[in-house]
């Protein structure tokens, strides 16, 4: 039978690594998914924490999961040319079961600034992913896959994402994690419900689930409305817990569930206990449906000829220029619409014209939160 591993999400990060402390001595962590992109500030890793790394790559319960690869920017970056040296040196260094990215392209000044924001759904978008999802499988030799994505601008949007998903990783054999907590968010805010929402994504790609917590945000453009945000700071909803239980038998080529959590949310002794009761609850949960035949899809990387150049498109990068400054400058959301309307954006594949003035709002939160970089107290 193929086995479900229960991992964790652990970086390097004190109150993370404090709080799983206790679940690594008694034994009960499978597998640790690693943001391994995150060090951008550190030179070396700690020997102790790469002691850690090598433990669980030598026994192939490593998983990597990148942040700020920006898999959809219009223009190829130098940084994203740094991106895949680091991610082929640390593939030379640890055994990755598999290598993940967020989908989206980056807000923000720089590479390591901005927020993972959606995109078109489009030809354009799709060749884009292929070329850099091909880059990514090159640079680390093993399967790659996307994560869902929680944020969208329209109902439209939520319902096409599984499909373009699947689009995007076929042609690399590629997997998707599914990350529930997001849809979560997606059935509160766009009220729908769970599943038909997960109906629309192709479960036999689904190779790692993330879960998670997050909070609530009161919208001011539309004041009846309160959005769910994934926030990562909060402990995991009992609903996200119950559609893990309906989620893992539709799911033949599920390999790892992984537990995330912000180290800002971990900083008290309670926090820290609730963190370790959902990782024992997503173990409870997976132990109960471990099950199941052997996996049918490894997802190793196929034969591929990669181009010389990678893919771009200019237009997709004025648009994505423009949407960062609108939604990092924007005092509301009207604001934001009007300045919209008035750009490349208009009339064009992102359709503005129908986005959700609760979630356009959120994105200029969003946005406006990540412009300066990621910090443990934003």
């Amino acid at each position: 039978m193929a086995e479900i591993h229960s991992a964790i999400a652990c970086n390097l990060d004190a109150d993370i690594l404090s709080a799983s402390l206790p679940l690594f001595e008694s034994g009960s962590v499978d597998a640790i998914e690693w943001s391994f992109d995150a060090l951008h500030q550190r030179q070396e890793l700690p020997e102790w924490f790469r002691a850690l790394l090598t433990a669980f790559s030598r026994s192939n319960r490593l998983i990597g999961h990148g942040i700020f690869f920006s898999i959809f920017s219009g223009k190829w970056l130098p940084e994203q040319e740094q991106w895949l040296k680091s991610l082929k040196k640390y593939a030379a260094d640890f055994h990755f079961d598999h290598i993940t990215e967020h989908f989206g392209f980056m807000t923000g000044k720089d590479f390591h600034h901005g927020a993972p924001l959606s995109i078109p759904f489009s030809p354009v978008t799709l060749a884009i992913g292929i070329d850099r999802l091909q880059r990514i499988q090159e640079a680390c030799r093993c399967p790659v896959g996307l994560e869902n994505l929680a944020f969208s601008y329209s109902l439209d949007d939520v319902k096409r994402h599984g499909a373009f998903l699947e689009k995007l990783v076929e042609p690399v054999n590629g997997f998707i994690i599914l990350d529930l907590h997001n849809l979560f968010c997606q059935t509160h805010n766009f009220n729908v419900d769970f599943e038909p929402l997960l109906a629309c994504y192709p479960l036999d790609r689904v190779r790692e689930i993330h879960i998670s917590g997050g909070s609530w945000e009161p919208s001011v453009a539309v004041p009846s409305t309160i959005i769910r945000r994934d926030t990562h700071d909060e402990k995991v909803p009992d609903t996200v817990f119950d559609f893990l239980r309906t989620t893992i038998p539709r799911c033949p080529n599920l390999k790892f569930v992984v537990l995330e959590q912000l180290g800002t949310g971990l900083r008290s002794e309670a926090s820290r206990v609730a963190f370790r009761d959902d990782f024992l609850q997503i173990q409870r949960i997976v132990k109960a449906a471990s099950l199941r035949a052997t996996s049918i899809n490894t997802f190793q990387p196929p034969s591929f000829q990669l181009r010389t150049t990678p893919v771009e498109d200019s237009l997709l990068y004025r648009q994505q220029t423009a949407l960062s400054r609108i939604l990092e400058e924007a005092g509301s959301e009207a604001e934001a619409r009007s300045q919209l309307e008035a750009s490349v954006l208009a009339h064009s594949d992102w359709q503005i014209e129908h986005w959700n003035a609760a979630m356009l709002e959120t994105a200029v939160h969003i946005a406006q939160k990540w412009k300066n970089g990621f910090t443990p107290d934003a």
